[in-house]
C-alpha cells in the first residue's frame, strides 16, 4: 500500500520515521509529508521524506525573521502548501492519507473533503488536549476538537486518550488504541554510571521547552529542597524553547537555585541525546498536560528510571517505586520529596534502572505497530472499495454542543 503520512512542521519527525521505516520494511511504500529542511538538515537525504509544506521558510534569510514574523508567514503560506500537497496526491494516489498534525484546524478542515476525495483519512490524535493547552496562537484551538469527526479512524495511545475522545462524542468504533514504540531503541541501553563520592546526582530535563512541560515546577521543588540536599544535584534542561525563558532564569535567581541548574537551550542533535541520556541518573517529566512523550519512550530504551507527573502514558507505564516516581502534575512540594529520594537513596535508583530495563523488553517493536497500523490502512480501503461513504460535514460548532451534552 501506499501511505501517506502528513506532519507538516515535521513536529514528531521520531515517531514519523520508525512508523515509516516498519512500514517499508513490510513492503508498503510510506513517504512523510512535511516542511522543507534547511540544505544541511540531514533528514533531507532520507528516501521517506518529502518537502512539501512552507518551502520559503528553508531559506536563511527567512529563518532568521523574529518568532512571531515566522510564525505569521508559516500561516500565511500553509495554505498554498495544502493545495501543492493535493496536486501531489492526486498524481501519487496513496491508498490511505494519514496525518499526524493539524497545525492550523479551521484551515486544515476546509481541505478534508479534497483529500478523501483521494484515499480514506486516518489522524493520530497525540494530544487530546489540543497543543497540550498551550497552542502557539487562538487560531490553533479553533476547531481542533471538532476536525476529529471529520476522520475515518482516529489513532491514540493511552488509554486517558481513548477516554477523552469519547467524552467529546467520538463514537468508539472509529478510536483504536495503537501503542507509541521506543526511539532511540537501536542504542544498548546502560546501567548509570557509579557516581564518585561527592559527584552531583544528574537530573535531565530534555526536549522542546513549552510551558506545559513544567519547567517552574521543578525551579520550585529545587527551593524547597535543603541547601544540602540541592547541592548534591544538578538538573540539565535541555532543549529548543518555545517560550519566553526570561521568566524562568529570574525565578531561579530569585530563588537562589541557579547554581543547581543548566540550562542548554538550543536544538539537541539525535548524535547528542544518546549521551545525554546516558550520562543522566534519571530523566524528568514534571508535565501539567500530556498524552504520550517521545521523550519518555527514548527514555525506556536507554533504561533510564524517571520522575513524572500521573499523566497520560506516564500514568499507564510507569510503576511507581519500581521504574521511576509518579507525582501529582504541578506539586512542586512531592517532586522535590522525589527528588530528594533519588539523591539520598543510590541503590533504589540502580533499582528502578532495572525495572526500566524489564518495561523496555515488554513495549511493542515497531514491526508489531506497523502491523497492526497497516491492518487499519487495508480495512479503510477494502471499506472504500466495498462501497464506503464519507463522514457527514462537520456542523459548525458541533464539538462544543456534545462537549455540553
Amino acid at each position: 500500500m501506499k501511505v501517506a503520512l502528513i506532519d507538516p512542521s515535521l513536529f514528531t519527525w521520531p515517531y514519523d520515521r520508525a512508523l515509516a521505516g516498519a512500514l517499508a520494511d513490510l513492503g508498503h511504500e510510506p513517504r512523510i509529508f512535511g516542511k522543507a529542511l534547511m540544505a544541511d538538515d540531514p533528514r533531507m537525504a532520507d528516501p521517506l521524506y518529502a518537502p512539501s509544506f512552507y518551502a520559503s521558510l528553508a531559506s536563511p534569510i527567512l529563518a532568521r525573521l523574529p518568532r512571531v514574523a515566522t510564525r505569521i508567514w508559516k500561516g500565511v503560506s500553509h495554505v498554498g502548501s495544502l493545495r501543492r500537497l493535493l496536486d501531489e496526491l492526486t498524481v501519487w494516489r496513496p491508498d490511505v492519507i494519514h496525518f499526524q498534525w493539524l497545525p492550523l484546524p479551521m484551515i486544515d478542515a476546509r481541505f478534508l473533503a479534497r483529500f478523501r476525495a483521494i484515499a480514506p483519512l486516518m489522524l493520530t490524535v497525540h494530544d487530546t488536549l489540543p497543543f497540550n493547552g498551550t497552542p502557539g496562537s487562538i487560531l490553533q484551538n479553533l476547531g481542533a476538537r471538532d476536525i476529529w469527526r471529520a476522520f475515518d479512524r482516529l489513532i491514540v495511545h493511552t488509554r486517558q486518550g481513548e477516554e477523552r475522545l469519547r467524552e467529546q462524542g467520538i463514537e468508539g468504533g472509529r478510536i483504536v488504541r495503537v501503542a507509541h514504540g521506543l526511539l532511540h531503541a537501536e542504542q544498548a541501553p546502560t546501567a548509570p554510571a557509579a557516581r564518585p563520592a561527592g559527584a552531583p546526582v544528574e537530573f535531565l530535563l530534555f526536549g522542546q521547552i513549552k510551558p506545559y512541560k513544567g519547567v517552574d515546577v521543578v525551579i520550585r521543588a529545587l527551593a524547597r529542597m535543603s541547601e544540602d540536599l540541592r547541592s548534591r544535584c544538578r538538573v540539565r534542561i535541555a532543549g529548543k524553547p518555545y517560550m519566553d525563558m526570561a521568566p524562568l532564569l529570574r525565578l531561579a535567581k530569585e530563588l537562589g537555585v541557579e547554581d543547581s541548574l543548566i540550562f542548554d537551550l538550543r536544538f539537541i542533535p539525535d548524535a547528542e541525546v544518546a549521551k545525554m541520556m546516558a550520562d543522566a541518573d534519571a530523566l524528568l517529566f514534571p508535565y501539567r498536560e500530556i498524552e504520550a512523550s517521545g521523550v519518555l519512550m527514548a527514555t525506556i530504551a536507554h533504561g533510564r528510571p524517571l520522575i513524572a507527573s500521573r499523566l497520560g502514558a506516564f500514568g499507564e507505564l510507569i510503576a511507581d517505586g519500581e521504574n521511576g516516581l509518579l507525582v501529582a502534575p504541578g506539586d512542586d512540594q512531592a517532586l522535590a520529596a522525589a527528588l530528594g529520594m533519588m539523591i539520598l537513596q543510590p541503590e533504589n535508583r540502580l533499582r528502578m534502572s532495572a525495572g526500566m530495563m524489564r518495561l523496555r523488553d515488554s513495549i511493542p517493536t515497531w514491526a508489531d505497530i506497523a502491523r497492526q497500523t497497516a491492518g487499519l490502512y487495508g480495512s479503510l480501503s477494502e471499506s472504500r472499495r466495498a462501497g464506503w461513504t464519507a463522514p457527514a460535514p462537520i456542523p459548525a460548532g458541533a464539538g462544543d454542543r456534545a462537549r455540553v451534552a
